[in-house]
């Protein structure tokens, strides 16, 4: 903005009209108490300023501005039409003037120095703007940098006091600092420790830095003290302020105990699995000679029990007729051999469990219907009606999948209720995982399946019983069995990796659960004991 200062308005306007016409702002004042009054609150480029005004003449009104920090910037052009000797040309430029011009003005040659003058008043602006904009930023730059010293002498004070060997180093991989327990290590702070040849670390070490990441591995340090190489863990970290890399911070921690102490772990572990192995090696041996003493033995016992039983049949036939109580005697005998006879059976069928056995698809629809074929007699017997839904093909072990059928259908015959004939419902769904409770899906990754009975029933608190063997929850005299049978149905459903549960109320029935896989991840079972 311009500003003309003149005690006359003629004078005023026509220089006014010229600078509006050249697109300068213009202000203007009539006196130099108002003229200072305006440069007090706003900044000019350019002041013409008249010199002889009533009151405060040009000169004096050109020393006051002098005194203005305000206006330091701000160029003075004087215009006189009666003081044009040299002492007032002389007086104006001392006065602060950059220009003393006589009237009559030429109005071009003003308005060139004006645009002059406001030129340079704007670079002078922009410079000054650049300086204060540097001078800041060299403050920031310096207090940022007193902070990161403070910093790093936080951060010095801090790695003196870690137990562990402590560094820094700069961007280009100068050492800048080292605790005092770097010199156990290494002679001096400007050199690494020495590490073991098979480590090789320090020929890496200026890629290290060029990945500006973070480092981790185990080093053989040598103890400059013993001559030894102990284990250190390095671990190397960067530092940055403002995503500038400013230096590397690292540390050795001592490992050396603990990894003389996982070498003797794995020793043991090692000597602790040879003999395991060896020890697994002998308790498969000792498996099969149990085997093998279980089928002597039950040879054995079969032979005097068929003697038994046919004597006693003799004896009943030939010299017992008539007489009801030696009859009656010798029937309690016949039983109780059928019952070790039944015993002898089951105990050899539960010790073949250990038997290795493959793995094959199977159709469990197919297996079901050749094994109702063995429970024609029973189920003529007691009127019962089974159903068998459509069944999935699943991976199994088919002798021992024909087993635990075997006895889950035997007992729901068996403990039917008396005068009703049982009812048994076979069915599958596939589910998603190995729980007894899951939601059924189309692809499921598990096969569930339930056989549903209404006989007797059983209470739940006695569950944790019924899959031990020998475990009955009823008489001998109201139900036969040995108590074997579903404990072999729990040992077949374990070697399938598969679930077995129950459900009953008394006098409701009992539904069995089994959850199998219907692939297995395994295609052979290995020996295992009993």
């Amino acid at each position: 903005m311009i500003l003309i200062v003149d005690d006359r308005q003629e004078n005023i306007l026509p220089l006014k009209k010229i600078l509006e016409l050249h697109r300068f702002s213009v202000d203007t004042a009539e006196s130099g108490e108002e003229a200072l009054k305006k440069i007090l609150k706003t900044d000019y480029a350019v002041i013409i300023l008249d010199v002889q005004m009533p009151g405060m003449d040009g000169f004096e009104v050109a020393n006051a501005i002098s005194g203005f920090s305000k206006s330091r910037d701000t160029s003075i052009i004087f215009l006189s039409a009666v003081n044009t000797e040299k002492k007032f040309i002389t007086q104006g430029y001392t006065s602060g003037g950059i220009d003393y011009l006589t009237k009559p003005v030429d109005p071009d040659i003003l308005v060139l120095k004006v645009k002059i003058l406001h030129r340079l008043y704007d670079q002078q602006q922009e410079l000054r703007a650049t300086q204060d904009s540097l001078r800041k930023e060299v403050d920031i730059r310096k207090r940022a940098q007193e902070e990161l010293a403070a910093r790093f002498q936080e951060l010095q004070t801090v790695l003196s006091s870690l137990p562990q060997m402590a560094f820094a180093v700069a961007p280009d991989g100068q050492i800048e600092y080292v605790n005092q327990h770097w010199f156990r290590y290494a002679s001096s702070a400007k050199s690494f420790p020495e590490t073991h040849e098979q480590d090789r670390l320090y020929d890496g070490w200026t890629t290290i830095f060029t990945q500006e990441d973070d480092f981790t591995r185990e080093v053989r340090l040598k103890d400059l003290v013993t001559g030894e190489y102990r284990y250190h863990l390095l671990r190397i970290l960067p530092i940055r302020q403002q995503d500038v890399l400013i230096r590397w911070i690292g540390t050795f921690t001592d490992i050396h105990s603990q990894k003389q102490a996982a070498e003797l772990l794995e020793q043991q572990v090692k000597v602790r699995t040879n003999e395991l192995q060896l020890k697994n090696i002998e308790l498969e041996r000792t498996n099969h000679e149990l085997q093998q003493f279980t089928w002597v033995v039950s040879h054995d016992l079969k032979e005097p029990l068929r003697k038994i039983q046919l004597l006693n049949d003799t004896i009943k036939e030939k010299y017992l007729k008539g007489n009801d109580e030696a009859v009656s005697y010798l029937d309690r005998s016949i039983r109780s051999s059928a019952r070790m006879s039944s015993l002898i059976n089951d105990l050899l069928a539960y010790s073949r469990l250990s038997n290795p056995e493959s793995f094959e698809q199977t159709d469990l629809n197919g297996m079901l219907g050749e094994l109702l074929l063995d429970f024609d007699e029973a189920i003529s017997r007691t009127r019962a009606t089974i159903v068998i839904d459509k069944l999935p093909i699943i991976e199994t072990m088919p002798s021992r999948m024909r087993q635990i059928f075997q006895n889950l259908i035997s007992n729901a015959l068996k403990f039917s209720k008396q005068n009703v004939p049982p009812v048994i419902r076979i069915s599958a769904d596939l589910i998603e995982s190995k729980d007894i409770e899951a939601a059924p899906v189309s692809d499921g990754a598990y096969c569930r399946i339930m056989v549903q009975d209404n006989g007797i029933g059983f209470d739940e608190k006695f569950l944790d019983r019924i899959f031990v063997i020998f475990q009955r929850l009823h008489s001998r005299t109201s139900y036969e069995g040995t108590g074997i049978g579903l404990a072999i149905a729990k040992k077949n459903i374990d070697k399938h990796q598969g679930l077995i549960w129950a459900q009953s109320r008394v006098d409701e029935g009992t539904r069995f659960i089994l959850v199998l896989p219907v692939q297995q991840a395994s295609q052979l079972v290995v020996n295992e004991t009993v």
